[in-house]
């Protein structure tokens, strides 16, 4: 009978098993979470040694520099023309992160979480990887969330990039000082830069929802590349509506509709609504496409 009993369960199934109480209970979920660690761990170290990722990270990277190197370049920048921000560059170094964000957010950055959420499960597919991955002690639930945190986090590192080269090329080549807000006050240089970060937190959670739909579009094939164009077509389609009167009644409820208005976080004193709704509408596609991601991966057949 003892022996009869130990052949229904095997590896280290048999062994969290075997251990009855709420102490057994607790190693067994001590020892779920280090796996779940490890394989984000792992997640991460693929990720950020592609070179795919460096050279787009490198792309955004040089979007700050590119702006910088013009404007220094250039004569005044006339009042008005450019980019939100373009003119005051030479006055103040800082702007330069606030001006490449802004001109990030419409495609590149979008095209880069894009590719990275896109890829997420269809990559493996289509390398004939996921079928091992679900070997390991895993599961389909804790893989489908390591691979949205791997998005997530490229989702922050990459607006959070933008914000540190723009200050620092910026601070290299102009003048850096106390910096005037969109309200009239006046903040010194190291809360100005805390502002900037704030700024590259708000497009880090604008993304957050771009970076939902990517996971469940790269639940639906095995090809990445369809993934990632899907994805990337979402957003542009997203801008479209956005920008079309006659939709007005759909804006509040599009994934891009929030994605520029940070200008609340210049202002004195910090106005977070813009934050907070945007926050809550990211958190619905997240909740929503998180829950198609997870119903299509839990019945997808990774043996095909």
């Amino acid at each position: 009978m003892s022996s009869s009993k130990t052949g229904t369960t095997d590896g280290p199934v048999a062994a969290e098993s075997s251990v009855s109480g709420p102490g057994g209970s607790a190693a067994a979920a001590f020892r779920q979470g280090q796996r779940g660690r490890g394989l984000l761990a792992s997640e991460l170290g693929v990720l950020f040694r592609r070179r795919r990722t460096w050279a787009m990270l490198c792309a955004l990277a040089a979007i700050p520099i590119l702006i910088a190197v013009a404007v220094r370049l250039s004569s005044a920048v006339p009042a008005g023309r450019g980019p939100a921000f373009l003119d005051r560059i030479s006055q103040n170094g800082l702007f330069v992160g606030v001006t490449a964000m802004l001109v990030s957010v419409p495609l590149f950055l979008p095209l880069t979480v894009g590719v990275v959420a896109g890829d997420t499960v269809a990559g493996e597919a289509g390398l004939g990887t996921l079928r091992y991955l679900l070997v390991a002690p895993a599961g389909r639930v804790r893989l489908l969330l390591v691979k949205f945190a791997g998005a997530v986090v490229f989702a922050v590192a990459a607006p959070l990039l933008v914000a540190l080269v723009g200050a620092g090329i910026g601070a290299a080549l102009f003048p850096v000082g106390p910096v005037t807000l969109l309200s009239g006050d006046s903040i010194g240089a190291a809360e100005a830069l805390l502002r900037l970060l704030l700024i590259a937190a708000y497009l880090a959670v604008s993304l957050m929802g771009l970076s939902a739909i990517g996971l469940f579009m790269s639940t639906l094939t095995d090809v990445p590349v369809g993934a990632m164009a899907s994805t990337v077509v979402l957003s542009v389609v997203a801008q479209v509506l956005d920008a079309l009167p006659q939709l007005e009644w759909l804006h509040p409820w599009l994934f891009s509709h929030y994605w520029l208005d940070f200008a609340d976080l210049l202002r004195q004193p910090v106005a977070w609504d813009s934050f907070l709704t945007n926050s809550l509408l990211q958190g619905g596609y997240v909740a929503v496409f998180g829950a198609l991601a997870y119903g299509r991966f839990i019945t997808k057949d990774v043996l095909s």
